[in-house]
Formats: C-alpha cells, sequence, structure tokens
C-alpha cells in the first residue's frame, strides 16, 4: 500500500507563490502515477498535474504556465511549484498515487491512493 502526507499550504495573496510537498511512502515501486488534484467545496475533485512512470506529464489548462509538478529520483516526495496564483485557485489540494490496492472487495491493479488534503486560499 501507499501512504500519502501533504504539507505546503497555506494563505497568500493574489500573484503569490506556494509550494506545495507530498511525502510518499509504502510500496513506491508499484506506483504508476502521481499527482496533484484540488477540490472546492459543491464540486467535483479535478486534476491539476499528474505524471506517469511511462514519462508522461500532464496538467490541467488552467494552471499551464503557472504550475509545475515535480518530484525526487525515488518517488518519495512530488512537489507543486504554484505560481502567479489567483483567486480562483483556492481549493483543497489533494496528493494522489495510482497503483494496486485493495478496493474493499478485492485487489485490483489502479487503485487511488489519496492524502488528507492541504488548504490553499488566495486573497484577492
Amino acid at each position: 500500500q501507499v501512504q500519502l502526507v501533504e504539507s505546503g499550504g497555506g494563505l497568500v495573496q493574489d500573484g503569490g507563490s506556494l509550494r506545495l510537498s507530498c511525502a510518499a511512502s509504502g510500496r513506491l515501486f508499484t506506483v504508476i502515477a502521481m499527482g496533484w488534484y484540488r477540490q472546492v467545496p459543491g464540486k467535483e475533485r479535478e486534476l491539476v498535474a499528474r505524471f506517469t512512470r511511462g514519462g508522461t506529464t500532464t496538467y490541467a489548462d488552467s494552471v499551464k504556465g503557472r504550475f509545475t509538478i515535480s518530484r525526487d529520483n525515488a518517488w518519495n516526495t512530488v512537489y507543486l511549484q504554484m505560481n502567479s496564483l489567483k483567486p480562483e485557485d483556492t481549493a483543497v489540494y489533494y496528493c494522489n498515487a495510482v497503483g494496486p490496492g485493495y478496493n474493499g472487495k478485492q485487489e485490483v491493479p489502479t487503485y487511488d491512493y489519496w492524502g488528507r488534503g492541504t488548504q490553499v486560499t488566495v486573497s484577492s
């Protein structure tokens, strides 16, 4: 299994920057993708940025050119550098990892692991 712990959220002014970190542990060698999602009350969780072990990196259109996802070589830590923040970036940000896991009924090859989230608030 995989455990994820986010840090780095907080309050920042419009145009400011924050860097989120996600500390990952467990069976990281089985993980096939990691990334960041965000959610605001009343809306579905949405992808912010993710990368796959195959080398593909994906960004939401709304953050392209402003946010950068990175990781260390061992996939122990994933970062999200957020620049030029806007009030609409305000959300709870969640770290995600995809890999084999137990879904309550059986082992499945692609199970979503989530951290508890970290609040990012951008004031106007």
